[in-house]
């Protein structure tokens, strides 16, 4: 189907724009239109043009609610400080290692590779990654550059593949050193990522305290702004956010923050046990994050933080982020849900101490295909493999229902800003929370504000 151009402001002023946008949704003439901005062009595939239309019949704004909210978002600063760039995966060169029988972990390292670097490598892909980020208008994403794990070897692989990324795109994506360079990049119209690590580097031989801590430096000079004090699980710094003991931070754990504060390196207890949270608030110097959260008193699970240290956060001028898994937010789990959390900590503690991040991906639209290919290759029953040792999940009577991830799809971030518009904030409150409470947040660190 061809693809016709008109701009955003001339397709909302448009009867069938206004239908399109706040009623029934997109009609089968609407399919192929491109909304073209001053600034982003951009085209939406069948999958976000389902998940726009599932978040305005639950929103159900106003014209004016949806002008000024959309209009509003594409002129902001838009940072979530934890979430994922768009991914891609190819499902020929995947079989194709499987046939030559390839191990586990072999599989594994590819996989990743693939979801974290093809946009870069890939010309199909690379349209597809950068209209994603268009059509989503985000400036920044706090990328996880780490896996859920202490060990530097571990931690530096994807380290080195958002790295790679970054240097081959770097004309459209780059890797923000410091909050400036995402400011810069939405003067520049381009995109960032601040990348963060879901575990504190240590060479774990225990000779002595400060070898322990020495590796949070070099993963500062490396690229790495934001670190997971733990991850689920307890470790040598503190309990996560599953264990039942709730013990708070050891003494080592005490020395890790100090040392991040020291370095510059954001401490982040979004997977940290309640009182570990809270201690870590507390003892931290310069603002420690819940990056990627949600309100317990709306929805009591693991992942969830309580008034105690959401009041904490904004004690020491810092922010939870906002996540939208539907199992976490609870409720109905869509994007009137996660709007429900975000306007109880407004309410709570004011627009400044709250974010979005929502720790959902983009995948490509041809990522169901690409799959495919690889699907009878499974040489194992489904669902037959241990649970990794990091994952620790509690089990949920909350069942995800399709529409509610459609409501909340990465490519809807500007839904979200029509959401704040729908609940009566300023344009300034919702440019808060939007990304400057982050920047603010992130200069604060390395004592730049």
């Amino acid at each position: 189907m061809a693809k016709s151009k008109m701009t955003r402001g001339q397709f909302l002023g448009t009867t069938a724009g206004l239908t399109f946008l706040t009623s029934t949704g997109f009609k089968s003439g609407l399919m192929g239109t491109i909304m073209k901005e001053s600034r982003n062009d951009y085209y939406m595939t069948d999958d976000m043009k389902r998940n726009y239309e599932v978040a305005l019949s639950i929103l159900k704004p106003t014209k004016a609610q949806l002008e000024h909210g959309l209009e509003l978002h594409r002129n902001s600063l838009v940072w979530e400080p934890y979430g994922f760039i768009p991914r891609s995966i190819d499902g020929t060169a995947i079989a194709e290692a499987v046939n030559d029988n390839a191990s586990a972990l072999e599989l594994q390292n590819m996989r990743e590779d693939m979801m974290m670097t093809l946009y870069a490598d890939n010309e199909r892909e690379r349209k597809e990654f950068e209209n994603a980020w268009k059509a989503a208008g985000v400036t920044c994403v706090g990328q996880n550059a780490g896996e859920e794990n202490n060990r530097i070897d571990i931690l530096l692989k994807r380290l080195a593949r958002f790295t790679y990324a970054t240097d081959k795109i770097g004309d459209f994506l780059i890797k923000a050193a410091f909050p400036d360079d995402v400011v810069r990049a939405k003067k520049e119209n381009k995109h960032a990522v601040y990348l963060t690590g879901n575990g504190v580097p240590m060479p774990m031989n225990f000779v002595s305290v400060e070898e322990e801590l020495a590796y949070i430096k070099i993963f500062f000079q490396l690229g790495i702004r934001m670190m997971h004090v733990t991850y689920n699980r307890r470790n040598l710094i503190g309990d996560g956010c599953a264990e039942t003991a709730n013990g708070g931070l050891s003494d080592f754990g005490r020395t890790v923050i100090k040392e991040m504060n020291k370095v510059g390196v954001i401490p982040d207890v979004s997977h940290s046990g309640w009182q570990t949270s809270l201690e870590t608030i507390q003892l931290s110097e310069k603002p420690a994050v819940v990056s990627h959260s949600v309100v317990a008193s709306l929805n009591k699970v693991i992942r969830s933080k309580p008034d105690e240290v959401i009041k904490a956060l904004a004690d020491k001028d810092s922010y939870i982020g906002i996540c939208v898994v539907p199992r976490f937010l609870g409720g109905t789990g869509d994007i009137a849900e996660m709007m429900r959390h975000i306007d109880y900590v407004v309410k709570k503690v004011g627009p400044r101490h709250v974010a979005i991040a929502t720790d959902v991906a983009y995948w490509s639209q041809y990522a169901n295909k690409e799959w495919e290919k690889i699907k009878e290759l499974s040489k194992r029953p489904a669902n037959s493999a241990r649970s990794a040792w990091e994952q620790l999940w509690a089990d949920e009577p909350f069942k995800t229902q399709p529409e509610m991830s459609q409501s909340t799809a990465w490519t809807n971030f500007p839904l979200f800003t029509v959401g704040m518009v729908q609940m009566g904030y300023s344009d300034d409150d919702i440019q808060k929370i939007l990304g400057e409470n982050v920047l603010r947040v992130a200069k604060a660190t390395l004592d730049l504000s």
